[in-house]
């Protein structure tokens, strides 16, 4: 088996973008990211594809359209992944997998996502696709089943208001530093605590602050065999991954608090990079909404159940804490185009280990971890990256 190894990529800048279509903003990261890795198109086996769609584009066959937009990659296979908001990790570790297995020495992963073309009734139907409809479509939107969720963690542990606008507040600060960022301005903590007529409720106690951003944009990488890897300028290394799964209805769930999912897919990850939580230096998390990343906290033994808000009121994951989280700004200031988000966190934590982060970076990063989930922690993917060199 290979280990598979990422050695070039690219993304556009996340936003409401003029680009007319998935395929244009596939166009402009494919070939991108092909000759930073330093090979020809020519070279690569297979390109995976992530794009949810889900009624935000009339086009479908979206595993073609890499091909549509360069004729030098029309021949070559191509297949599309969809799993909700991990779209673009579904799309990474079907490229992980072929080349682990010998069956692909480079692959193109491109995830892409246009959602700002539709009204927004629209785009709120394709996002609720990401529930489970039969039990959750009442909520009326997933922003509503976030809600919830946030209502029945404070009947339990207690207000999260607090913590939730110091993790907006975060991510919006560190979002500033970040050139590809949807939305880079420092909000500041009064006004993600603050419900007001430029920040109004939403849904629950989350406030406008607490959701990530509608966002068009596109991401891609090269994931290549250890032995491409060795004449790359530079490489980095896929050290563990894991995948777990959860119950797809939130309220089937034995404890919905718990994200047993994300629990189980972080710690898999680790243990098959043969790390802890205190080997990280980063962490590139899917903050969808704020309640996410806080919930998260708790399932990746960050805290306790119920503490969460402690982790970010101390400043551990501040961009000089102890971990490091979603220095890119993370879904909540960088954007969320669905089918790109996954493969856009792993560009982002491969600009840190390789210093190229700019702005951004961080005074130490070897190793870092990236969770993407689908749904409500319904499909969880957890990277451990390493940088070779």
């Amino acid at each position: 088996m290979s280990t598979p190894a990422i050695t070039g990529w690219a993304h556009t800048r996340f936003g409401k973008t003029e680009h007319p279509d998935v395929e244009s903003l596939m166009a402009e990261v494919s070939l991108a990211a092909i000759a930073d890795a330093g090979l020809e198109p020519g070279d690569v086996d297979v390109v995976h594809v992530g794009v949810f769609n889900a009624g935000l584009s009339n086009q479908s066959f979206d595993a073609a359209l890499v091909g549509a937009a360069h004729p030098e990659l029309a021949a070559t296979p191509a297949v599309r992944s969809e799993n909700a908001c991990a779209t673009g990790s579904a799309a990474l570790y079907a490229a992980y997998d072929q080349v682990e297995a010998g069956r692909a020495r480079v692959a193109l992963v491109v995830g892409a996502e246009k959602m700002t073309a539709v009204p927004g009734d629209v785009a709120v139907d394709a996002l609720l696709g990401a529930s489970h409809r039969r039990t959750e479509e009442h909520w009326g939107s997933f922003a509503a089943i976030f809600g919830g969720l946030a209502s029945a963690y404070a009947e339990r542990y207690g207000d999260p208001r607090e913590a939730l606008a110091l993790i907006a507040a975060k991510n919006h600060h560190n979002g500033v530093d970040n050139p590809f960022a949807h939305l880079r301005r420092d909000l500041g903590f009064d006004f993600c605590a603050t419900e007001s007529a430029k920040n109004p409720r939403v849904a629950g106690p989350l406030l406008r602050t607490d959701c990530s951003l509608v966002s068009d944009g596109a991401a891609a990488v090269v994931v290549t065999s250890e032995d491409v890897a060795r004449s790359a300028r530079r490489a980095v290394r896929v050290a563990g991954r894991f995948q777990a799964n959860a119950p797809m209805s939130v309220a089937a769930r034995p404890d919905p608090l718990a994200f047993d999912g994300a629990a189980r897919s972080f710690a898999g990850g680790l243990a098959a990079a043969g790390t802890t939580l205190d080997g990280l230096d980063l962490l590139e998390t899917h903050d969808c909404f704020t309640m996410a990343e806080l919930l998260q906290y708790e399932a990746f033994g960050l805290a306790e159940p119920g503490k969460g808000g402690q982790v970010i009121a101390d400043g551990v994951t501040a961009a000089d804490g102890r971990l490091p989280v979603n220095r890119s700004g993370g879904l909540k200031s960088k954007g969320h185009p669905v089918g790109a988000t996954g493969v856009s966190q792993v560009v982002m934590a491969a600009l840190q280990l390789t210093g190229e982060a700019g702005d951004f970076q961080l005074p130490k990063a070897d190793r870092a971890a990236v969770f993407n989930m689908g749904g409500a922690a319904v499909a969880n993917y957890t990277t451990v990256l390493e940088a070779l060199r």
